[in-house]
């Protein structure tokens, strides 16, 4: 029998709660609820979820808080968190994400949307686990991580360190967002000394060499970058 992913949701508000539960159960889920703060950090230390689904605006202990305190904890830092942020709150967003959030969801929120998002997140952390140093091909793309060479068509397009390390960066985790103190820390380690200027220069750039594919990376606007999802 196959393992069901489990889903911790939290949540203050009961049908938000429910409408989640429902939708994600019926894809397959097993679902676990918290209403505060204080209970999600209880149950996903004792319960270890596949991925948790975070409102940011709890009674309490807020959500900024709660994925701080997740991870902090040895037991619950591998967690994948989806956010689910009230629209317009473009601070949030860049804050849960570089608190450690995995993507967001806007509310009012689609159903599916958020199914969708929970099954790409799983599926992207299961397959990071198994190897993150394989070559990546997306189409006419190829990046190679050991031979830190990337191709269109065969054709090896030359890249900075700098802007090569980005594209991995990005094109590991297809669909998720990103801030830049994000990408500044993935490429160059944490507190390197760089503005949000420069990692904007770097990614117009990294568009002008990949051509065709420079499209692949998607501006998303008031929080960061993204790789393009590609089926």
């Amino acid at each position: 029998m196959t393992k069901k992913e489990r889903i911790l949701v939290v949540d203050d508000e009961e049908d938000i709660l429910e409408l989640v539960r429902y939708n994600l159960a019926g894809e397959g889920f097993e679902v676990i609820c918290a209403d505060t703060g204080e209970q999600a950090l209880k149950v996903a230390g004792s319960e270890q979820p596949d991925l948790i689904v975070l409102d940011l605006m709890l009674p309490g202990i807020n959500g900024i808080e709660v994925a701080k305190a997740l991870k902090s904890d040895d037991r619950t830092s591998d967690i994948p968190i989806i956010m689910l942020t009230a629209k317009g709150e473009e601070a949030d967003v860049v804050l849960g994400l570089e608190t450690g959030a995995d993507d967001y969801v806007t509310k009012p929120f689609s159903p599916q949307i958020l199914n969708a998002r929970a099954k790409a997140v799983i599926r992207r952390t299961v397959a990071d686990a198994i190897d993150a140093s394989s070559v990546i091909r997306i189409q006419d793309l190829t990046i190679d991580p050991g031979r830190r060479k990337t191709m269109i068509k065969g054709k090896e397009i030359e890249l900075s360190y700098t802007e090569f390390q980005i594209l991995l960066f990005l094109s590991r985790r297809p669909g998720w967002v990103f801030t830049r103190s994000q990408i500044v820390d993935a490429v160059r380690g944490d507190n390197y000394p760089v503005t949000d200027r420069s990692v904007d220069v770097q990614i117009v750039g990294l568009r002008k060499k990949l051509g065709s594919c420079g499209s692949y990376i998607q501006t998303v606007r008031g929080v960061g970058y993204r790789f393009k999802e590609i089926s």
